[in-house]
Parts: C-alpha cells; sequence; structure tokens
C-alpha cells in the first residue's frame, strides 16, 4: 500500500508533535512506500496551508497507487475537509490534544464535530480519545495509539558530570538537581511547582530549567498581554506562547530562590542527557488550564530513558506515558502536600531512588519506541484499506 502523509509540524521545528511526525513517516518508510508533503520553513506557513490541496492533487496525479492519506494533527486535517479531488480516498487523521480542545466557539461547534467525516481518527492517548468523544465524535472512529520514544537517549551513567555543572555554573552535585524541561506555557505547572513546592524540599536541592527562554520582556510579549485577556489566551494557545515565562522571570529574580532556581535556556541533547542521568529527579507538575491540555507527555518519557526518576502530574495524557510505580511516580495534580511528601520520601533514600530509576527506565524501554507506534500505525492504516 502507498500512503500519503501531511504534516505542518516537522523537523527543524522542535517539539513532540514534530518529533511524533518525523519518527511516523522515517518509521513508515520501512514498512511500506510513503509519500510526504511536510512544512519545513522554506515558505510561510499561510502559503503552506494555501497551497495543500494542489500540492495533494499533484502527488496523487504522480503517484495514482496512493490508498490512503493521513493527516497528522487537527489543524490540518481541518484546513482538509474543504478541499476538493480526493474524496475517494481513504482519510485518517492523528490528534494530540490541543488540536481537540482548543476554546474557539466556532472550531468546537462546527469543525470538530465534522471530524466524523474522516475514516479513522488516531488519538495519541485515552485522555485525548475522551476529548475527542466530549465533542461529539463517535468513539468507534477512535482509535489510541502512543507516542513511541527514542532510545538512544540511554546514558551511560559512568560519564563525568562535572564538566556539564560548570559549564552552566551549577553550584550543586549532580545528584543534587531537579530538572525540568520544555517551553515555559502555563500548563507545564512551573511556576506553582516554585511558588507551592520548592520552598518546602530540602534546602540543598535545586531546581533547574532547560529550555527556550528569555530572560528580558520582548516587545511581542509587551503586545501579547496588553490584549484583552480572552483574546490574549487565545493567541498564547495558538501561537504556544511561553504564558509561564513572565512569572518565572519574576521568581528568577528573587534572592530568596538564587539558591533553589537556575534556568540555563536551551542546551544541547547531550547535555540534557548528562543532566538528566546524573540527577535526583524529573519534574512534570502539570496544572489544569482551559482550553489547554497535555496530549501525552512525551518528555516524561524521554526524562525515564536518560535515566532520571519521573514526578509527574496525574492528569491528561500524561497517564499515558508515565504508570505509576512503573516508569514514574503520578501524583494528583496541584496537591502541593502530595508532591513535597513524595519527593521528600524519594530523596531520603538515594539508593532506593536510584534503584527506581533504573527499573523506570527497563519499563519504559520495553513498551515505548518509535518502531512500536510505526507498526501499530502501520497494522491500523492495513485493516482501513482492506475494509474499504
Amino acid at each position: 500500500m502507498e500512503i500519503l502523509f501531511i504534516s505542518h509540524k516537522f523537523p527543524p521545528a522542535i517539539g513532540g508533535m514534530e518529533k511524533q511526525s518525523f519518527e511516523l513517516i522515517n518509521g513508515m518508510s520501512s514498512l511500506t512506500q510513503v509519500h510526504q508533503i511536510v512544512y519545513q520553513g522554506n515558505e510561510s506557513i499561510l502559503r503552506f496551508f494555501f497551497l495543500l490541496n494542489k500540492r495533494i492533487l499533484a502527488v496523487l496525479d504522480r503517484h495514482p497507487n496512493v490508498r490512503l492519506i493521513h493527516f497528522n494533527d487537527g489543524l490540518v486535517a481541518s484546513l482538509s475537509l474543504r478541499h476538493r479531488g480526493y474524496d475517494h480516498l481513504k482519510k485518517v487523521v492523528t490528534i494530540h490534544g490541543l488540536d481537540v480542545v482548543f476554546p474557539l466557539r466556532h472550531f468546537q461547534k462546527k469543525i470538530i464535530p465534522e471530524f466524523n467525516r474522516f475514516d479513522k481518527i488516531i488519538a495519541v492517548s485515552q485522555a485525548t480519545k475522551q476529548a475527542a468523544i466530549d465533542r461529539g465524535i463517535d468513539p468507534n472512529k477512535i482509535d489510541v495509539i502512543a507516542n513511541g520514544v527514542d532510545h538512544h537517549l540511554v546514558m551511560d551513567p559512568h560519564v563525568a558530570i562535572d564538566v556539564i555543572l560548570k559549564k552552566y555554573k551549577i553550584d550543586k552535585d549532580g545528584n543534587k538537581l531537579i530538572i525540568a524541561l520544555g517551553r515555559p506555557v502555563k500548563r507545564k505547572g512551573i511556576s506553582w511547582f516554585i511558588k507551592h513546592v520548592l520552598p518546602q524540599l530540602p534546602a540543598d536541592y535545586k531546581l533547574i530549567l532547560i529550555g527556550p527562554f528569555t530572560m528580558t520582556e520582548t516587545w511581542k510579549e509587551k503586545l501579547l498581554y496588553a490584549l484583552p485577556q480572552p483574546v490574549r489566551h487565545l493567541v498564547f494557545l495558538f501561537l504556544g506562547f511561553p504564558s509561564d515565562q513572565k512569572v518565572i522571570r519574576q521568581y528568577l529574580r528573587n534572592p530568596d530562590y538564587e539558591d533553589r532556581l537556575q534556568h540555563i535556556g536551551k542546551i544541547p541533547l547531550v547535555d540534557v542527557q548528562s543532566l538528566l542521568c546524573h540527577s535526583g529527579l524529573f519534574i512534570m507538575p502539570n496544572i489544569k488550564v482551559d482550553g489547554d491540555m497535555e496530549g501525552f507527555g512525551l518528555v516524561c518519557l524521554e526524562a525515564s530513558i536518560c535515566g532520571a526518576t519521573v514526578f509527574a502530574s496525574d492528569l491528561e495524557g500524561i497517564s499515558d506515558a508515565i504508570v505509576h510505580q512503573k516508569n514514574g511516580f503520578l501524583i494528583p495534580t496541584e496537591k502541593a502536600d502530595r508532591w513535597i511528601s513524595e519527593i521528600k520520601d524519594a530523596l531520603d533514600d538515594p539508593l532506593l531512588l536510584q534503584n527506581r530509576s533504573k527499573e523506570f527506565q527497563a519499563y519504559s524501554l520495553q513498551h515505548y519506541s518509535w518502531e512500536k507506534m510505526s507498526k501499530a500505525y502501520f497494522s491500523l492504516f492495513q485493516d482501513i484499506i482492506q475494509c474499504g
């Protein structure tokens, strides 16, 4: 079978959806013949969307044996509902979370229900599936296929960490670090954790934040914060804007947190691996944000593969990536007392924490991989075509 993949989330852009899209296409290419139309930043995104129908028809004209088209997120899929010329083909969309719950009234009332026109909808987690069902999508049309994870992230635990600590001027031993990764968006709960949990943890532990971050307010940020709150919220969600960045800046500038908190920005992957491998633990303290959701929680799996012990909120799609006490710890969201007690208990026994992290890493390696994900997609695509 020949399959055409469509995605506007693709490298060189960096993110969970971009990674999943790349690995899916790459993995499927080893199983069957694939074609792709992907956005790689060499033109405006508006031009990409505007010309997409024409480009799909051109690919189909060159490759008449294409039997199925896969759209890799809800946004590009919703635009395809207005396309013409390939209704005879099977059409499948993968939904990730925000592309289902985005709180624009027209999108929720008029567009999401039209997803029932697709032959199959693949959700990356049970939480994403339920969000789709809650919005009127036929549950019989939805299958759940979890994302994978890169096994090459496994790090040699004997690699020295001292040079990395010195490089980023981190004044703590590696095993006294708590790591958080990713864009500082509000749903990640980092400012909540800093305020409610960090001050109650042992004073010799330091929270290290890693990922894109600007220490000074930009003109774009000033402009966005001048918008009315409801409009600003929609724009933040649509752009993936770092909505927690402003509050985190305030903590970073607060002398009371000088020895407890540090942001080292975006750093090379190998350095991230080293810090995760040698850190005490990794946190993902997500909180509930209206109109937003964590579709899967890929970064938790990546941290586990690197060798860190994961503590994450038992919220939305995170529980599809982390199974409690199998490859990490799930803690009720925004329950500060539980977060404090669970982390303190773990830090009180470093040897047990180290042993558990190895067990958790082994579980993640056994149950999650991009190869496993690709084979699940391949099997489902076969069933869809054969049933047609």
